[in-house]
């Protein structure tokens, strides 16, 4: 019989994310009925969602079931169909998890065209990272240009598209990195304004120097420390995307003292979840892919080989180890 393997969450963490947590094992290729596609999967999306996702704490989504496949974002081709809408041999886009194949209704399917974008960007700059950037700038940053822009973890998969977009609209960008190394990426490669190390332990008074005149709108993606300098510098009427507290993910505690600058500066601070916004994803990811495709937009990956790397690939996304968006390569 035909088997693949597969990665489930066998424990729930409590605290620190640890390879036990997680179980790597084979199950049978299942099957494929009237409507449903068999997908290989090429490459498997790490992302630091996937974190809340594995406590059952109550959370905007369901808590990863324990002894199911890791949830998470694949491309692949199809290698046996039962719906006209997937032929053999397409690159699909789908949730198909921490698994060398899945099988699918086709319904959570995109099919995707690799001839001037590579097939793992459909997982970061061209996916769910890309259309998180897009929309927070887009829809709640609302940038105007010549203002400062602050992002967070500057150069990960979604804070190094923000920056970008943020650039092309005309504004000062300003990153803020773990590394030395990192915030020369932000800086050379993508062509943020400044970066600030807040390894280096300086992170209030760099971050004036980087933005002499405060900052405008504030892309937050760890929380902590990071947010709370970051507030300290806003000017009146700043807008904030909060997309992630990566600094709180495992129990830490992200209490802000610059609470008060909320109000005396009239903050709009938002909240949000992507894939609450579906009905734009059409139009960010046309835009995205078009700024991809004519270079106007970078991106970098980290990539781990083999599904067994998986979970030492996401305990170090979640210490900041990973260069860009962390992909595992599958095949």
């Amino acid at each position: 019989m035909n088997t693949y393997q597969r990665i489930v969450l066998a424990a729930r963490p409590q605290g620190e994310v640890l390879p036990e947590h997680f179980r790597l094992e084979s199950v049978p290729v299942p099957p494929v009925g009237e409507g449903q596609v068999l997908v290989r999967h090429q490459y498997l999306s790490l992302d630091p969602y996937m974190r809340g996702r594995m406590s059952d704490a109550k959370s905007y989504a369901a808590p990863q079931p324990l002894d199911e496949t890791m949830i998470g974002g694949t491309v692949g081709q199809v290698v046996e169909s039962k719906n006209p809408r997937f032929a053999v041999g397409d690159t699909v886009v789908g949730m198909g998890g921490w698994a060398e194949m899945s099988l699918s209704d086709g319904a959570m399917l995109r099919k995707v065209d690799t001839t001037h974008i590579p097939a793992s960007a459909y997982l970061g700059a061209v996916g769910m990272p890309g259309m998180t950037a897009w929309y927070g700038l887009n829809h709640i940053m609302k940038p105007k240009a010549g203002e400062t822009v602050a992002v967070s973890a500057a150069s990960g998969a979604v804070g190094s598209i923000v920056g970008q977009l943020a650039k092309l609209k005309g504004c000062r960008v300003v990153g803020i990195a773990g590394g030395s190394e990192k915030c020369a990426y932000v800086v050379d490669e993508l062509g943020f304004d400044a970066c600030v190390d807040y390894k280096a332990g300086n992170l209030r008074a760099d971050l004036k120097a980087a933005a002499p005149d405060g900052i405008d709108a504030i892309f937050e993606n760890v929380g902590g420390e990071v947010f709370d300098a970051a507030l300290a510098r806003t000017n009146a009427f700043a807008r904030i995307a909060l997309c992630g507290m990566i600094a709180g993910y495992n129990g830490e505690d992200i209490a802000l003292k610059n609470v008060r600058t909320l109000l005396t500066n009239r903050i709009l601070l938002q909240g949000f979840i992507v894939t609450e916004h579906m009905e734009l994803w059409p139009q960010g990811l046309t835009e995205l892919g078009q700024l991809l495709a004519g270079g106007k937009l970078k991106f970098r990956e980290s990539v781990a080989e083999g599904l067994a790397a998986a979970p030492e690939a996401f305990i170090g996304l979640l210490k900041g180890r990973n260069f860009g968006k962390q992909l595992v390569k599958l095949a």
